[in-house]
């Protein structure tokens, strides 16, 4: 069945969404596995006095959360391209309690904000140690990704004496070649100075999921409403007509060609006649 209009642009959003839910799921999921079975890594879950520190937890939401949005991609991919309600409505259920779950978590992460960025700054901690003594490559490039997100260079700031200067970002200014803002302070104060942008940052991608959840329940709207209409063959003026039956004839009257020396001759239809039978 197909779907116009609305339902058509809902379709195409859902796919765009879903792409690119699909590329963030996979990495947090392959970070964090590697992070947890990683060589250099999985020993630090084996320990039961880190069990409760920032890494362990850290990881462990990363691999809950992309394997999350692996399966809502799953639900919502085969529903949009296949326009299938029931898969449309699973998606449905699982974007809600997602954005629910999203305006939770921006409005605790506010309201904590120093606690959130301490643990954060353990979190890099530990990454910077397991860096510094395995050289493990996926932790480098966590690394690298945190300090050109947050233009900060490891513990120090010292890009002279920085153990993980190769991971630093560029400098920007002369001042800057010789320190920069080390890592862990600069967390701390993100989450202290800039808490409502991080919230705008949650809000904001709850807000796309709640579009992402509109445009699912059009769509699923419209793909009802197309099974439920009944379907029409319309004939157009070509279409041949059925021919109509002929009479069965009276009487068949021979040509006088076919015997020109005689009177026509006039076939009448037998009539059926019951004949007594005697019994023996």
């Amino acid at each position: 069945m197909a779907v116009d209009g609305c339902g058509l642009v809902c379709k195409y959003i859902l796919i765009l969404f879903n792409i690119i839910f699909a590329v963030v799921g996979l990495a947090f999921l392959g970070l964090g596995l590697w992070l947890r079975f990683g060589e250099n890594t999985r020993g630090i879950f084996d320990i039961d006095a880190l069990n409760s520190s920032a890494f362990v937890i850290g990881v462990t939401v990363l691999i809950i959360l992309g394997s999350i949005m692996l399966i809502v991609v799953v639900f919502g991919d085969y529903g949009a391209c296949n326009e299938k309600k029931c898969a449309l409505q699973v998606f449905s259920i699982l974007l809600f309690f997602l954005a629910v779950a999203e305006f939770v978590i921006g409005g605790l992460a506010y309201s904590n904000s120093n606690t959130v960025g301490l643990r954060l700054g353990e979190f890099y901690t530990t990454l910077y140690s397991l860096y510094v003594s395995s050289q493990d490559p996926a932790i480098g490039v966590t690394l690298a990704f945190i300090h050109n997100s947050l233009h900060c260079c490891g513990m120090t700031g010292v890009p002279l004496v920085e153990l993980v200067k190769q991971t630093c970002p560029k400098p920007n200014g002369v001042l800057e070649h010789l320190v920069m803002p080390n890592c862990p302070t600069t967390i701390v104060t993100v989450f202290d100075s800039r808490a409502p942008l991080v919230m705008g940052i949650f809000v904001g991608t709850g807000a796309l999921l709640i579009v992402a959840l509109i445009c699912s329940g059009v769509l699923s709207s419209q793909i009802r409403r197309a099974s439920s209409s009944p379907q029409y063959i319309i004939l157009n003026s070509s279409t041949p007509s059925p021919a109509a039956p002929q009479p069965y004839p009276q009487h068949v009257t021979a040509s006088n060609n076919s015997f020109p020396n005689q009177d026509p001759v006039v076939f009448t239809p037998l009539s059926v006649v019951n004949i007594p039978v005697a019994q023996a």
